[in-house]
């Protein structure tokens, strides 16, 4: 059972119609949702619990490429992913009433080096990987039976690849598309079909918690290593 959430109601609900023609019809649900409106990310919810019953799985992968309104893309990147996440622990964590499960924030390879011409869509990002390994720590201490794991692909073929060529998307930064556009020749363009493949792998592995998957063309699926072990008081 899957709910679908985008601002874009016919991208949706196309989603939602693909599905249907596979799977029951009632076994998806689609809202209309701006992640960036905070009592819409909560309604959306709340129907989702109303229409299944239950939450299980969280997946808070919004994401845009503006370096122009670069205030934007702060609030769909990063700030949108707290607060699915926080919302999603909310219903989920065991000592709210909840019976667990995995949250799943997407980042980007953008997450784990910079990105010259994409700052601030790199901030982003970066935040993701920070908030997600920090909060799943959280959630081990307190016991919350949530996983909390992140995903950094490469280059994806999906329609942010697009937003490179848009002076209104890049700003001061349109001149160097090119550059971009080297870099995904010389790195490669992967399918959406790998990162779904990473996406069940999170799901079905309940070892993993705070991990950071990461997705490229050459490498496929496989884990950023860290060596370092943050400190961890005793729970009081």
């Amino acid at each position: 059972q899957v709910a679908l959430l985008d601002r874009n109601a016919e991208a949706g609900q196309e989603s939602k119609a693909a599905l249907g023609e596979q799977f029951e019809a009632q076994r998806t649900l689609f809202i209309p949702c701006d992640v960036t409106e905070p009592e819409q990310l909560r309604g959306a919810f709340k129907k989702v619990i109303e229409h299944f019953g239950r939450l299980d799985i969280v997946v808070n992968n919004a994401g845009v490429n503006n370096e122009k309104d670069w205030e934007s893309t702060i609030q769909i990147n990063l700030t949108s992913v707290i607060r699915g996440t926080y919302l999603g622990l909310e219903y989920m964590r065991k000592g709210n009433g909840g019976d667990g499960g995995v949250i799943i924030n997407i980042s980007s390879l953008a997450g784990l080096m910079p990105a010259a011409f994409q700052p601030v869509y790199c901030a982003t990002k970066h935040g993701v990987i920070g908030f997600t390994r920090s909060i799943a720590l959280a959630a081990n201490m307190e016991n919350y039976g949530v996983r909390i794991n992140t995903i950094c692909p490469g280059f994806v073929n999906t329609p942010i690849l697009q937003s490179i060529d848009k002076e209104e998307n890049m700003g001061q930064y349109y001149s160097y598309k090119d550059e971009i556009k080297n870099m995904m020749q010389f790195y490669g363009v992967m399918d959406p079909s790998i990162i779904a493949e990473g996406l069940i792998t999170i799901i079905e592995d309940d070892t993993l918690n705070g991990e950071v998957m990461k997705i490229t063309a050459s490498q496929g699926i496989h884990f950023q290593e860290y060596s370092q072990t943050p400190f961890m008081s005793s729970k009081r």
